[in-house]
């Protein structure tokens, strides 16, 4: 084999390897996963690294950098794999100023916490919002109300579980407190002794279908096998409610609820008591934008929500969601299009999605001349 003949040959086996695109894509993603080396060079560097690529001949692939280097091959001194990545860097300083935001009882602001981790104002702003989703004034806000949750839930006056979460005002509390709660600090702490929720419990093609609805709005929609299971889960969600069961005027409420789920394309025109943490909230809304027919993956979510490193945290808030169909969490999906964990149960997930899609073609073939 002639010399042109072996380069067109190792050309052809670093091009046909996957992690070649990675490496012309300057992929960041892949940082961490592989390493390449490059002959002419003699150096190794991140799939991200920012110099002039290498002729794919020149390539090799390595899965750490001890193999790159047992192999011969030194550090790049541009891209510097032997040191953290930059997105390690960043994690790093994010995670810093999240403790201290989670430990100290004056918050500091913007500036001075970003003076603290090392970066200017703007950059840890845009880092932190990336990495964790939230603004680091919307994350100390999320923290302080997971405090008065828990301190509500403890012994002393209301007035000290809102001082001793954060709140340096209760007015500046109460301003947010219906959202947040979704009732009084004083109803709450008392589980919800004073919050009247209607339900009612009734079949549909998927089950049992449990409606809830308080004086802000639909705050339930459960499904399952077990109807004495749902009516459990609603009492553990309000445990000192006082809850009533539906008379004929909310079984029109339920039959509107249930024919949504038959008919997702019909829409649902209810107001809606949502409850849950502002990253929570975020994800629900990007959900409820997804068109009845349609997917989004986990990974695509956090990118709408200008959080695309934070694809576990959406499926966290996907699985706290209370609100069956009304928040559409069966149209996320895994990256390769296949379904993950549901709820309320990975065949009802499919099931929605198949009766969606068949509407949605049905839809479209009537608008057709």
């Amino acid at each position: 084999m002639n010399a042109s003949a072996k380069y067109a040959e190792l050309a052809a086996a670093t091009e046909n390897d996957p992690r070649w695109a990675a490496v012309v894509a300057r992929d960041p993603q892949a940082d961490g996963t592989f390493y390449y080396s490059v002959r002419t060079t003699g150096v190794y560097c991140r799939p991200s690294c920012a110099s002039r690529r290498a002729r794919p001949e020149n390539v090799r692939f390595h899965a750490s950098r001890e193999d790159a280097e047992q192999a011969g091959f030194r550090p790049c001194q541009r891209c510097k794999p032997d040191q953290p990545s930059q997105a390690e860097q960043h994690a790093a300083k994010v995670t810093e100023a999240c403790r201290i935001l989670e430990t100290e009882e004056d918050t500091p602001n913007l500036e001075q916490l970003a003076q603290r981790v090392g970066l200017s104002a703007y950059h840890f702003h845009r880092v932190f919002k990336q990495i964790t989703g939230l603004t680091p004034r919307q994350y100390a806000a999320a923290r302080r109300e997971q405090r008065v949750r828990e301190q509500l839930a403890g012994s002393g006056t209301v007035t000290d579980a809102i001082y001793d979460a954060g709140y340096h005002a209760n007015s500046r509390f109460y301003e947010t407190a219906n959202a947040v709660l979704g009732m009084t600090p004083r109803d709450y702490r008392a589980g919800g002794a004073n919050a009247r929720i209607h339900f009612a419990i009734a079949q549909c093609s998927l089950g049992a279908i449990l409606v809830a609805q308080s004086e802000r709005g639909v705050c339930a929609i459960l499904i399952g096998d077990d109807p004495d299971a749902l009516a459990r889960d609603l009492q553990d969600r309000f445990p000192r409610a006082e809850l009533i069961s539906g008379d004929a005027g909310f079984d029109q409420l339920v039959a509107k609820v249930v024919g949504f789920v038959e008919a997702p394309g019909l829409g649902l025109d209810l107001p809606l008591d949502v409850r849950g943490t502002a990253f929570q909230r975020r994800v629900w809304q990007a959900l409820r934008e997804i068109p009845a027919g349609s997917t989004a993956s986990y990974t695509e979510i956090a990118r709408r929500i200008g959080a695309p490193k934070a694809v576990r945290a959406v499926a966290g808030a996907c699985a706290a969601n209370a609100l069956a169909v009304a928040i559409p969490c069966h149209r996320v999906v895994r990256t390769d299009g296949s379904l993950s964990g549901y709820r309320w149960g990975v065949e009802r997930k499919r099931a929605l999605l198949e009766r969606e899609a068949q509407q949605r073609a049905g839809n479209q073939d009537s608008t057709e001349p």
